[in-house]
């Protein structure tokens, strides 16, 4: 409801903007609970905890996304075995992420992910070599480049990250110019988590991930 009272009053359409259910620390059941009650997406931060709940079932019914930072090493574990990584931030990911996939025989959906508050404890691409990091995903035959990602600085103040969102929004519509063969793959731009995923919304986000604001705040 908060979702679709966002979109209304910036006048979109509440069904153009998916939810990512943030299942970080969360267990089987609780998963299972929360696409028993409508969620049809789940998305997992942790290696360890995905390929658990994969081999548990816990997501059967709803689709699945890595959201959180991958480190190279650990490409195998999920290329192939998700609907979209969120969080390829640099060329060497990206490279890793091609090879397991062209080795599976497969093309893994993507977004790339822009560290858009240009802070040295995030990953992501640098917003200035967005570009030519986009360019290299589109050449490569085994990923397809869905959109764009982003976590801006955290902020108490509400509404002090809509300037970053809305950077963001101007940053995925120039891709989406600039990628014009390629403009209908382009269509997502996940921004936005519990704390201001209706400012996110306001500012274009097509997806917001959102944990606790629905499972509540995490357990230890």
């Amino acid at each position: 409801a908060r979702m679709a009272a966002a979109a209304e009053s910036s006048g979109r359409r509440p069904e153009d903007i998916a939810l990512c259910a943030a299942t970080k620390v969360q267990s089987d059941d609780t998963i299972r609970a929360a696409i028993a009650a409508g969620i049809t997406l789940c998305g997992e931060n942790r290696v360890q905890e995905l390929t658990a709940h994969l081999a548990a079932g816990a997501y059967e019914g709803a689709r699945v996304h890595f959201i959180g930072h991958l480190q190279t090493n650990k490409v195998k574990q999920v290329v192939g075995r998700v609907d979209l990584i969120q969080s390829v931030g640099s060329e060497h990911l990206l490279r890793a992420v091609e090879a397991q996939a062209d080795k599976l025989g497969l093309v893994q959906d993507i977004l790339l992910e822009v560290n858009i508050g240009m802070e040295e404890s995030k990953g992501g691409v640098d917003p200035a070599q967005l570009r030519p990091l986009a360019e290299l995903a589109q050449s490569l035959p085994h990923v397809r480049l869905r959109g764009l990602m982003a976590i801006p600085p955290i902020s108490p103040l509400p509404g002090a990250n809509r300037p970053f969102f809305a950077k963001m929004y101007q940053l995925f519509v120039d891709i989406r110019r600039e990628m014009s063969d390629n403009q209908c793959d382009i269509d997502c731009l996940s921004m936005g988590m519990s704390g201001d995923f209706e400012d996110a919304i306001a500012e274009g986000a097509t997806l917001v991930r959102v944990g606790t604001a629905l499972f509540g705040p995490r357990p230890p």
